[in-house]
Order: C-alpha cells, then structure tokens, then sequence
C-alpha cells in the first residue's frame, strides 16, 4: 500500500519550488506598464520600419509632444493674448510633475514685449534655438495647462518695466494749433484838480507755430503830457524735446534757481521739463520693495489717507510710481495675500525740494550774456550747468559750476532721507571773483536744510535753510553788477555773511 506521507511530501516539494516563481511572476505584473509597440503604426501604413515614431514621450503621465501650440497666455493672472507658441522638452521634467514636461520658446523679443527688464538680467540669454533662458528670473513660472490650451506665465513685478500712472506716449504728444495770443492789462488814473494824469499798459503777446512759442512782455507807462515810454521785459522762443523731457529757450530768460541764484540773460538754455513726466513722477517719492507670497493687493497709506494701491505677482516686488505728496509722513504699506494673511511694515519718509527720485537726472545748461536790470551794467558773457541725479531711493547728489571772465564757482551737495529723523541736504558753494576796482577774492557759502514731521503729535519742525558764506565770497550777480558806468553798485554787493536761505 503506497504511503500517503510521501506523497505529500512530494507535493509539497514541488509547491516550494514553484514559489519563487509565482512570486516573481506575480511582481512582473505589478510593475507592469500599458505598452504600445510603435511598429504597428508603421506596418499598418506600409512604412518603413526604420522610421517607426518614438512615443516614449507619451509614456509620463500628462506628458505632450513638443511642438507648436496656439494658446491663450495669461500673463500675472490676466489675459494677454492668444498666439502660437512653440513648445520645447524640459530638460529637468519630474515624474512627480514638480517640472512640466514642456516649457514655452520665448524669445528676447517676446519677453520685452512682456515688459521684463531685459537688461537687469545678463544671464537671460538665448540658446541655439532662440529660446531664453527666463528661469534665471527669481520666482518665474510657466505653467502649460493642455486641456485648456492656456499658457500660464507668473513674473515678480520687480522684474517688469512698470508703466507710470498717467503715462502718456510721446507720440500722442499733441503741439496744438497754430495761434497768436494777445493779453492786456490797462489801468490810469487822472487828478483833475492837480492836472496830474497816469496811465499804464500790460501786453503780453504770443505766438504759437508749431512746436515753437515765442512770447514777449511788453509795458507802455505814461506820465501827464508826455508821450509814453515802452518797455520789453522779455522777449524769447522756445520749444519742447520730447525725447529727453526737455526745454529749450532762446532768447531773454533767467536760469533756474536750484542751485545757484538765478540769473537774467540774454541767450540760450536747455533744461529737464518735469511737466513732461507722467504726473506720479514728478516731485520725489521712495521705492517701495516688498516679497508677496501670493497673488496679492499692496496698499500703502500715509497720514491715515490711501495713496496707492495696486496688485502684484507672486515674487519680488517694487513700487517706483507713487504721486509725490506734500512734506512728511510714514508710509504704512500692506500686502494682503489671495490666501487670507497679511504683511505690514513701515517706510519712514521725509523730503525736501532738492531731492529726486531713484536713477532721475534732472539738469540745465545755460549759455549767453547777463541780462542786468539796470541799463548801465555791462553784459558780461557767462556759462552755467546744474545736474541733480538721484542715486537710490533715499539719497541724492546734486552740483553745478558758473563761469565767467571775472567771476568762477563750483558747487556740490546732497539730500538724504533720513527716515524717522526726517531730511537733510547739505551743500557747498567755492567761489573765486574779481569785482571792479577791487582785488580778486575767494570764498564758500555753506548751506543746510532740514525737514521733518511728526504725525503722532502734529508737530512740523521745518527749517527751510541756513547759509553761511566766509569772507571773499560773491554771488555771479554781485560782480557784475559791480562792472557798472555810474559806478553806484555798493548797496547791491551789500549783503548778510550769515542770512536765512528759503
């Protein structure tokens, strides 16, 4: 009779055998993909074999083709445009979908158009296929939503040239019509009991052709019997640059005041036109700069008023268009976050009118012969140039130079924003002059500003300027005026060492 236990034993020996091929069968299936073998397309349309598609692309999930697309982009949230793009393989592409599969070709060009400051990124350069390297921009993304054919593209606002509010091209600059105006003032009097009679004329007449504005001041003043005197207080032409925000003058004019006392003359001038800036970047203002986590709303108030608001992309951001505002007062900025939190901080700000705004020059050059008010002094030559520049956000560098055959300066200075101690500009003046029957001199003026308020108790501590010149020193007028034929010009270079300055 056969034993049983053997048999078992049998079976059992065969069954562990088995085993680890069942269990390694059995973990090939786990692991196994959908597979489609390309071939197929290329027996089916009588192909050659040779060029069977590679598909492994389609292999990850969610993966698409390289190729041209026509999507709509979305730029920071908002609709820009729709337009073919070319798609490219990411190189750095994930199976845990953490890198897209595609990334968009775009060009320098295209990323202009988008607003990126190009020339803040010396890295952002194109590959052999035209493609710029934009992940080299802080906090960039470009997300390619297929099914919907959308092209999402987030760029940090610090990144992007910023229009100013109350932007306007110059090319929808208008010159208007052509047009003569004429303005009159007419006032007299008559005392007939002391036969005295006056009567006086204000003209102001103008010319506009073109560009060009030419104007003139002219006065008529009469005195009893005579037959009444004429007089042109001005007479010059003038015209805007566009290109550079600028003005030209020729003609009689002064030169400008923010450095150096302004002076009459009779010749040319060229000086920064601050009308011709959008009305947000006129005047001085700080830069805002921040780091929104979100898409987020920044809001920035001042005095317990709103004076800006506007929405940033996720990233850096800087806020260089605010509309300047009168005197002082602590910013108090807020970044309000899609997701519910907040961000707050403080920028303490403080100004005063020589200061201007980050990376701003503001200039004149004038050129010609001094215009004097009394009919005897000589019209002396001379050449004066002013500059300020604002070098960052709280400190700006201003100077200038005067000369002429008896009389040479040079000036320079600087304002700073102090923060919560207010604002501050100090400068020097060095001049070297030679007035009529005198010897030649030098000297320096030295002046101080100082600006700053106090919300909190409604306290305003301004200290609109202190000068304080040495012996020697002379302003442009005083010499030469100095050079006059009836020789009375002592009580005009009479003057204060030490005298308030507005």
């Amino acid at each position: 009779m056969p034993n049983k236990n053997n048999g078992l034993f049998k079976l059992s020996t065969i069954f562990f055998a088995m085993l680890p091929a069942l269990l390694s069968g059995l973990n090939n299936k786990a692991q196994a993909r959908d597979f489609f073998d390309p071939s197929f397309i290329s027996s089916l349309n009588g192909s050659d074999p040779s060029t069977t598609p590679d598909l492994s692309v389609f292999q990850t999930q969610n993966a698409q083709a390289p190729g041209d697309y026509r999507v709509d982009i979305m730029f920071n949230g908002r609709y820009l445009d729709t337009r073919t793009i070319k798609f490219v393989a990411n190189n750095r592409a994930s199976s845990d979908n953490r890198e897209p599969a595609l990334v968009p070709c775009l060009s320098l060009k295209a990323l202009a158009e988008y607003g990126v400051r190009i020339k803040s990124f010396p890295e952002l350069a194109e590959d052999q296929n035209g493609c710029a390297n934009f992940s080299v921009i802080p906090d960039t993304k470009a997300d390619f939503d297929f099914t919907a054919q959308r092209l999402n593209i987030s760029i940090p606002q610090a990144a992007l040239s910023t229009t100013a509010q109350g932007y306007i091209p110059p090319d929808q600059f208008d010159d208007g019509i052509n047009a003569l105006l004429v303005n009159y003032q007419f006032s007299g009097s008559n005392d007939m009991q002391a036969n005295d009679e006056y009567y006086s004329l204000n003209l102001q007449s103008g010319l506009n052709v073109g560009p060009w504005r030419i104007r003139n001041l002219s006065t008529w003043n009469k005195n009893n019997s005579d037959a009444g005197d004429w007089d042109s207080a001005y007479l010059y032409m003038q015209r805007s640059i566009r290109s550079i925000n600028s003005n030209l003058v020729m003609g009689e004019s002064s030169s400008l005041s923010t450095i150096f006392d302004s002076v009459p003359f009779t010749g040319i001038q060229l000086a920064t036109d601050t009308t011709m800036l959008p009305e947000s970047m006129r005047g001085y203002a700080p830069i805002i700069r921040g780091i929104a986590k979100t898409n987020a709303r920044v809001v920035i108030k001042q005095n317990g008023y709103q004076v800006y608001q506007t929405y940033v992309a996720p990233g850096a951001f800087e806020i260089t268009d605010m509309y300047p505002s009168g005197g002082s007062g602590d910013l108090y900025v807020s970044v309000e976050e899609s997701d519910g939190s907040k961000q707050e901080f403080v920028v303490p700000f403080a100004t005063l009118p020589v200061m201007v705004r980050e990376n701003q020059l503001e200039y004149e050059i004038t050129s010609g012969k001094y215009r004097p008010y009394d009919g005897g002094v000589d019209e002396t030559p001379f050449t004066q140039a002013t500059a300020t520049y604002g070098v960052s956000s709280s400190l700006t560098l201003y100077g200038g130079m005067q000369a002429a055959s008896r009389y040479q300066a040079l000036s320079t200075g600087l304002g700073y924003n102090l923060g919560e101690l207010g604002a501050a500009s100090a400068d020097v003046t060095q001049a070297w002059s030679k007035k009529k029957d005198d010897e030649k001199t030098s000297g320096q003026s030295w002046r101080v500003r100082y600006g700053k308020n106090i919300v909190e108790t409604g306290t305003n501590v301004t200290i609109a300027g202190y000068r304080y010149s040495t012996r020697g020193f002379n302003t442009l007028s005083e010499v030469l005026d100095s050079y006059s034929n009836d020789g009375n010009y002592t009580s005009r270079s009479l003057r204060n060492r030490t005298q308030p300055d507005g």
